[in-house]
């Protein structure tokens, strides 16, 4: 039981952090619609800065400043905001699918930056002994699982009510009349790049700070942590729990992940070990199933916005019957 409840506390850590990038995600395209597939490099910026940041002196390499870890996730959300906002300006006068490749080409940029300079980022080994929050409860894994669940749901919870004030006041529907009609908005002086920089800055943040807290609770990261399936997994995430939702984001990353997580375990068990890495291909094919079915059930989402249907109560149709009869 005890055992039950740690894996518990440890998956929806897991699925909380994933909620954090989808709600960085959410703000880009489902408030802004900037069309982002290069978040992967952003998680990867802030997991980095951290690390480097926190880790203790290492002569093998740069950075290891053993600052506090605090000082670490403020440090990743202030670079990741900044390298969001200089891409953002290099390339946000572009069309979408243009945006799209040229994002994907920053996150593979960070990727190959991670992987070959290893006087940095300690190349293909990664950076390990990143220091974890509650490293002294490491001997008690239940404790050690519950007190991070407990940070990361707190961070996620000031996250979500941040944007959900963020989409509601005054800048937040800038950018949802820059998302719906551009020229509308520009023609009542509203700078469309200016507000788009600025979306584009605050999601790599939340994304960056993500890439933090993945790092610590982990205690290691490494190149391949940051691959493009990870982008794809966000992706999914956002579109089952529905584009524009924060609480969609959120509720999306849980179910998306179960299904992932849950898939993963099926097939370490069903397969033998030698047939595992092949097996391991099934997970995306259950992820590309559950995204078929929700599209066809429900076309925006669980908790996607959608467009508002007129309704026409009994007076309205006796006063529609009547005009006709008259003519």
């Amino acid at each position: 039981m005890i055992d039950l409840v740690g894996y518990g506390a440890f998956f929806l850590t897991t699925a909380l952090i994933f909620s954090l990038v989808t709600l960085g995600l959410n703000l880009q395209w489902g408030l802004t619609g900037l069309f982002n597939v290069g978040l992967a490099g952003f998680v990867a910026i802030g997991a980095y800065t951290s690390a480097l940041l926190t880790t203790p002196d290492d002569a093998a390499r740069l950075g290891g400043f053993g600052l506090p870890i605090l000082v670490g996730w403020l440090g990743a959300m202030i670079v990741g905001g900044l390298a969001a906002a200089l891409t953002g300006v290099a390339t946000l006068r572009l069309r979408s699918d243009y945006l799209a490749i040229t994002t994907f080409g920053v996150a593979v940029v960070v990727q190959l930056v991670a992987l070959n300079a290893q006087k940095l980022t300690g190349g293909p080994f990664g950076i390990g002994f990143v220091p974890r929050p509650f490293g002294s409860l490491a001997e008690t894994p239940l404790l050690f699982n519950l007190s991070n669940l407990a940070v990361v749901s707190a961070v996620t919870l000031i996250a979500y009510l941040a944007l959900e004030h963020l989409s509601r006041s005054p800048w937040g529907r800038v950018l949802k009349a820059l998302r719906e009609d551009e020229r509308a908005a520009i023609s009542l002086g509203k700078s469309a790049r200016f507000y788009r920089v600025q979306a584009f800055a605050v999601g790599g943040a939340i994304m960056a700070l993500a890439g933090a807290l993945q790092a610590h609770f982990t205690g290691f990261i490494a190149p391949d942590n940051y691959l493009p399936i990870l982008t794809f997994q966000v992706w999914v995430m956002l579109i089952v729990g529905g584009s524009g939702s924060n609480l969609g984001a959120v509720i999306g990353s849980i179910l998306v992940w179960a299904i992932w997580a849950g898939s993963g375990t099926l097939t370490s068990v069903l397969f033998p070990p030698e047939q595992q890495a092949r097996a391991a291909s099934l997970q995306i094919v259950a992820i590309g199933v559950m995204l078929c079915v929700i599209l066809l059930v429900r076309p925006n989402g669980l908790f996607g916005d959608r467009p508002r249907r007129p309704r026409f109560g009994k007076r309205a149709k006796l006063a529609a019957a009547k005009s006709s009869s008259n003519s």
